[in-house]
C-alpha cells in the first residue's frame, strides 16, 4: 500500500518592502512521504519570496514536468519556475525554455557549493535563471517551525528575510550564486 502525503496548512503573512508586495496568503502543503520538513518548509519560503496572488505550489516530487511553485499568467503562460534543493542541470535547461524566470532556491550545506561547481558552467549561460542558497542552520531553523497547522509571517527588506511562527522569529539573508546579467 502506498504511503499518502500528510496535509499541512499554513496562513502566510508576507511583507516585502522590495517588491510592494503585501499580501496573506493561505497555502495547503501536501508534504510527500519522501519530503523532509526542511524541503517543506523551503517551498514556504519560495513561496514568500516570491508570492503573488497567482503564484501556486506544483504538484511536488512525485511531478518532473512540474516546479516546486510556478506562477503563470492568465493565457497559462509560465512567468516563474521555482526549484527548491539540488535540481538537476537538464531540467533546468528544460525551465529555461518554457518560463520567463527561472529560480532556484538551493539548500543542503556543502552539497550546494559541490552541486553548483560542478553544474555552473552550463547554467551559468541560461539568461533567466537566477540561483540563491540558503545556509544550513537557517533551513534547519526553518523547519524546526514546521506544524500542521501554521500562522507565519514573513517581512523582506533589503536582501534580509524575517521568518516568524508564534515567539520564534528567524532573521537570515540568501547567498546568491546566479544572477542574469
Amino acid at each position: 500500500m502506498a504511503l499518502k502525503s500528510t496535509i499541512f496548512r499554513a496562513s502566510l503573512t508576507v511583507s516585502d518592502l522590495d517588491r510592494g508586495h503585501f499580501g496573506e496568503h493561505v497555502l495547503t502543503l501536501a508534504r510527500h512521504p519522501s519530503e523532509t520538513d526542511e524541503r517543506m518548509m523551503v517551498r514556504v519560503l519560495a513561496f514568500a519570496l516570491y508570492a503573488d496572488e497567482r503564484l501556486q505550489f506544483g504538484r511536488g516530487l512525485s511531478s518532473e514536468d512540474e516546479p516546486a511553485a510556478w506562477l503563470k499568467d492568465d493565457t497559462g503562460r509560465i512567468l516563474e519556475w521555482i526549484e527548491v534543493g539540488l535540481p538537476d542541470e537538464k531540467l533546468l535547461r528544460r525551465a529555461s525554455g518554457r518560463a520567463e524566470q527561472v529560480r532556484v532556491l538551493a539548500y543542503g550545506g556543502r552539497s550546494v557549493d559541490i552541486w553548483w561547481q560542478k553544474d555552473s558552467a552550463a547554467l551559468a549561460r541560461l539568461g533567466n535563471l537566477t540561483v540563491q542558497a540558503l545556509e544550513t542552520d537557517d533551513s534547519r531553523a526553518l523547519a524546526a517551525l514546521a506544524e500542521r497547522s501554521m500562522t507565519l509571517t514573513c517581512t523582506l527588506q533589503d536582501g534580509q528575510i524575517w521568518f516568524s511562527s508564534g515567539d520564534t522569529t528567524l532573521g537570515f539573508s540568501l547567498r546568491t550564486l546566479h544572477a542574469p546579467t
